[in-house]
């Protein structure tokens, strides 16, 4: 399975992570550093919860650091793949009423960690429009640029469910 489409237009962020909400992080797996110069993101244990959408080996987080893997496509998503991306939303919004710190990556912690931190968002009370603005004002404005995931969003992770089971 291809897990990250090649988009050399969309630029990589400027920070590993960033704080969408206190307690909720949202990165990648590389960043432009001060420098310029693409640099690599690694956990240590800076989260007590790491939620990881695309694995690189060597990129954290350090052993004894909860870490859950559930690799998707930032693309279209089955059944099987939206349900994981809304037990990993659970388990973010469970860790943070715990006081724990979670951070939620992907490649650039754009789209896929997107997904998973707008519907921990709306799970926590927010609407899908609140979530992804929230998420584009902290992480910057090519957060969510997939605009499959955002009408995801828009309908609810419930019914792309339903909708992508049925066509199945």
């Amino acid at each position: 399975m291809r897990t990250r489409r090649k988009q050399p237009d969309v630029p990589a962020p400027d920070s590993p992570w960033n704080e969408i909400v206190p307690g909720l992080w949202m990165g990648g797996h590389e960043f432009a550093g001060s420098s310029g110069e693409l640099e690599f993101a690694v956990v240590r244990d800076e989260f007590d919860l790491v939620l990881t959408l695309l694995r690189l080996p060597g990129h954290g987080p350090d052993d004894g650091v909860e870490h859950h893997v559930w690799p998707i496509p930032d693309g279209p998503l089955d059944g099987t793949q939206i349900a994981g991306v809304m037990r990993l939303a659970q388990a973010a919004d469970d860790a943070m009423e715990e006081g724990r710190r979670v951070l939620v990556r992907c490649y650039h912690g754009y789209n896929r960690s997107g997904l998973v931190v707008a519907h921990a968002l709306v799970r926590a009370g927010h609407t899908a429009e609140e979530a992804i603005r929230l998420i584009r004002a902290r992480r910057g404005p090519w957060a969510l640029h997939n605009a499959l995931f955002v009408e995801y969003l828009r309908a609810g992770l419930d019914t792309a469910r339903l909708l992508e089971e049925l066509a199945e």
